[in-house]
């Protein structure tokens, strides 16, 4: 991702619509790791950019790394009181079996060889450990963002789930996020030109918020969204 889209992501992250969901997806995805008996330990956020989902994993009791390849992600991680290196995410810098938990939105896309990436998630996280990963879904959707933000290609279920497995993870729950919204994803998208890190107008991202917010309560994960997000752990 170019160092302007990184800028415009921390700029935006902490209020656009979109970001904050995400977020909120990860806390809640945290808070039934804890009910399910899991203790916060050492976390790995894999392209952290500003830090947005680091913050979750310290709000939460657990002790993240924060792992940027731009400098100017990292920079502004750094800015914002967090502890970041500078890594591919192909080659991750971290002992084996050394984590509990690995986070990794919106990162394989970025890879020609994910299945390096997934292996490197594998190799760092202890025998139980948990994967939370989250990719762009669905070719149809390919549009001129995709481009502008280095994506080299969107999932479908087969092809996430055929990754992780293939890295040696178990893929404990696959599920469609922003789905309610895919309508509307899809129909700009045509008519795109670069990418969708837009500072929207209140009232707009406002109601995004609340259509976002409103998925969480619909049965909708089985059918087809924006993204995919994904559950695994290393077997023991």
């Amino acid at each position: 991702m170019e160092a302007t889209e990184i800028r415009k992501l921390a700029a935006l992250e902490d209020t656009h619509w979109w970001y904050r969901e995400r977020r909120a997806l990860l806390a809640r995805a945290l808070r039934r790791l804890a009910a399910a008996g899991t203790s916060p330990e050492r976390a790995l956020d894999v392209g952290a950019a500003g830090g947005g989902n680091t913050r979750v994993l310290r709000a939460h009791g657990w002790r993240p790394l924060a792992l940027e390849y731009s400098a100017e992600g990292a920079g502004v991680a750094r800015e914002r009181g967090l502890y970041v290196i500078r890594a591919d995410a192909r080659h991750l810098p971290v002992p084996s079996a050394s984590l509990g938990l690995v986070v990794a939105f919106d990162i394989l896309e970025h890879f020609e060889e994910d299945h390096l990436a997934a292996a490197e998630f594998r190799r760092v996280l202890r025998p139980g450990g948990t994967a939370l990963i989250a990719v762009p879904c669905d070719m149809r959707l390919w549009s001129a963002h995709d481009e502008a933000v280095g994506h080299v290609r969107r999932y479908d279920r087969e092809s996430l789930r055929a990754v992780v497995e293939k890295a040696g993870l178990v893929v404990d729950e696959l599920w469609s996020w922003n789905v309610v919204l895919r309508p509307v994803a899809a129909w700009r998208r045509r008519s795109s030109t670069g990418s969708d890190l837009d500072d929207l107008h209140p009232v707009v991202n406002l109601g995004l918020r609340t259509i976002i917010t409103a998925e969480r309560y619909l049965p909708v994960r089985s059918l087809p969204g924006v993204s995919l997000m994904l559950r695994a752990h290393r077997p023991g």
